[in-house]
């Protein structure tokens, strides 16, 4: 990742430097590594914050709470139609236009109600609380992703602090030694080159360095866009990178986990559709009364009558729309058996990956952090006893931070892995949003 320093200057006697360069600035870069931002935004703050005021999550209440209101009138009848009319109005001859002088005029008033039978409005009402179900499970997998994003982005963040301080201790190491390195050269005791390749070490390190705070900005950013407001620093501390989400079973996967749950009330929803059109194979009828009024000399009359639409061809159309409901819900079933295969087969790849790398992480702290913290301890002790350079102690303090700088590497990526297995499913205790159905 850097250019290593080929100086083999050798400094004897240098207090300043050898105090510079002492016990406690090599065990500051061992493996009990801690950030000076520890006290910054949380995790659990983050994900609480982004959850609270991401406008996707309110526009999809407000999509629960639109359905929940049609799904309240679902089971209702239509609405009665007033009957205003003449009959029978005379346009010509003596009687022309009069209301009242012909016995056959009358005024007519009624009222007329279509009757929706009762198994058709529970169909309905069935078919608007599956579809209420729908859009709360929209709103979950919505809550979902909000979290995985935010748990994606804090990490980012907490990657690139652990990057940027680690840069920067390599920077501040890359100064020192070229500041040693400018000294021998005007004390005679070593060459331009050595001088320039330190000098050329320090640009490149500050480049490096440069990019770290750059990315430290921008994974700032981002993080900042999920809990809409700004974010300085993020706590320290990762989280335990353990999943239980490879255990639960499948009903717990159709109660959690977005991709499933959609599915499996697709099923219910389509299901519902099949019956409403199953039920409205048979026709609504409609009742009618009307009061009818004519003149003085006349008695008025009172009618009723009911309507019955006639199912001409029921083969060529209500039995297609049952068919076609039908061929919906195979469908729906279909793709929930392969939206459950697909994420197992995810689940088991992702817990396989995140294992893999917790392992690796603690392999390499437990065997590559001692071996490089040893190296920076030899040269140091080499240095002292006027047997070894000052180059060699650099050298073993960048290799060290390299080390660091790898580990932190993997536990970005496991950190990562965690995230999109633990954050995409939905927590047990999160309610469902909006006030319950009427």
């Amino acid at each position: 990742m850097f250019s290593r320093f080929h100086a083999p200057l050798t400094v004897e006697g240098q207090s300043r430097n050898l105090s510079r360069l002492g016990a406690a600035m090599v065990l500051s870069l061992a493996s009990s590594f801690s950030c000076a931002q520890s006290a910054g935004l949380t995790l659990d703050q983050a994900l609480q914050q982004a959850t609270q005021r991401s406008a996707s999550n309110q526009a999809s209440v407000a999509a629960i709470e639109a359905s929940r209101e049609s799904a309240a009138k679902a089971d209702q009848l239509p609405d009665p139609m007033l009957k205003l009319g003449v009959d029978n109005l005379p346009v010509n001859g003596p009687d022309r236009l009069s209301l009242t002088h012909d016995f056959m005029t009358m005024r007519r008033v009624g009222i007329e109600q279509q009757w929706v039978s009762s198994d058709k409005r529970v169909a309905r009402s069935e078919r608007a609380q599956r579809a209420v179900e729908m859009e709360e499970a929209n709103h979950l997998a919505n809550i979902a992703k909000v979290r995985e994003e935010t748990a994606k982005a804090w990490v980012a963040v907490w990657y690139a602090q652990r990057t940027t301080s680690l840069t920067r201790m390599l920077e501040t190491e890359a100064k020192a030694d070229l500041e040693t390195q400018q000294a021998a050269y005007r004390g005679a005791k070593s060459g331009a080159m050595d001088a320039a390749q330190a000098q050329l070490t320090l640009v490149q390190v500050q480049d490096v360095a440069r990019k770290s705070e750059q990315e430290l900005r921008t994974a700032r950013a981002v993080l900042g866009r999920w809990v809409l407001a700004p974010v300085e620093s993020v706590d320290n501390a990762l989280p335990s990178l353990v999943s239980h989400v490879a255990k639960l079973a499948v009903e717990d996967l159709e109660k959690y986990h977005p991709m499933v749950m959609m599915a499996k009330r697709a099923v219910t929803l389509a299901d519902a559709e099949t019956t409403v059109a199953s039920r409205e194979r048979r026709p609504d009828w409609s009742v009618e009364a009307s009061y009818s009024q004519r003149g003085g000399q006349y008695s008025n009359m009172v009618s009723v009558g009911v309507s019955i639409p006639l199912t001409v061809n029921p083969s060529q159309r209500q039995d297609r729309d049952i068919a076609e409901k039908s061929a919906l819900a195979t469908k729906a079933r279909l793709q929930y058996e392969e939206a459950l295969r697909e994420l197992q087969n995810e689940i088991q790849t992702l817990s396989f990956t995140l294992t893999s790398l917790n392992e690796r992480v603690a392999a390499l702290r437990e065997q590559l952090l001692p071996l490089a913290n040893q190296q920076v301890e030899l040269a140091t002790a080499a240095y002292r006893a006027g047997t070894g350079s000052l180059s060699a102690v650099f050298n073993a303090k960048k290799m060290l931070v390299e080390k660091q700088l790898q580990i932190a590497e993997l536990e970005k990526d496991a950190a990562m892995t965690w995230a999109s297995l633990e954050y995409h499913v939905v927590p047990h205790n999160m309610p469902t949003p909006g006030r319950s159905a009427q």
